[in-house]
C-alpha cells in the first residue's frame, strides 16, 4: 500500500514537497570555497590599479 492512500484513509492531507531554498549567501560561500584566494587577488588588484591611477593623477 502507497503512503498516498495510507494517508487518505487516515484523514491526513497529501504529504507537502520540501522547496530547497537558494539564497545569494549560499552562493556566495560556493564560489569563496571552491576559489579561497580570489578576494585576496581581487583586493590587491584594484589596490595596484588605484595606486597607479593616483601617481599618474599627480604626473
Amino acid at each position: 500500500m502507497g503512503e498516498a492512500k495510507r494517508r487518505e484513509e487516515m484523514g491526513l492531507p497529501p504529504r507537502e514537497k520540501k522547496k530547497e531554498k537558494r539564497t545569494s549567501k549560499n552562493q556566495l560561500n560556493k564560489i569563496l570555497n571552491k576559489y579561497p584566494y580570489s578576494p585576496f587577488i581581487l583586493g590587491f588588484s584594484l589596490l595596484t590599479i588605484l595606486i597607479i591611477d593616483l601617481v599618474n593623477y599627480y604626473k
